[in-house]
């Protein structure tokens, strides 16, 4: 996977700004909603067209490919492989 060496943290991107997630099965798409003192609430958008809600520690590393973010996971999955089409209203 092609990453830049910028890293920031979830707490610093802005309530609104999108950016991908990994679920159990596959990539998906998120949007931060609410960032608390230690805690930041995500949105997340399923294939069949709902929405649930995920809380992240606020110091998680965000980390960038090109200029798409990603919450940062252990391995070294290509989020392009297994990428979620979700309802056309994300």
């Amino acid at each position: 996977m092609e990453t830049s060496q910028t890293l920031i943290t979830l707490d610093s991107l802005p309530i609104g700004a999108r950016l991908l997630v990994r679920s159990k099965k596959d990539w998906r798409n998120a949007v931060i909603s609410k960032i608390a003192d230690e805690k930041v609430l995500l949105i997340v958008c399923s294939p069949l067209g709902r929405t649930y809600r995920l809380s992240r520690k606020a110091d998680a590393e965000i980390i960038f490919d090109g200029k798409i973010p990603l919450l940062k996971i252990d391995s070294d999955e290509n989020w392009r492989e297994n990428f979620s089409i979700c309802d056309i209203r994300w």
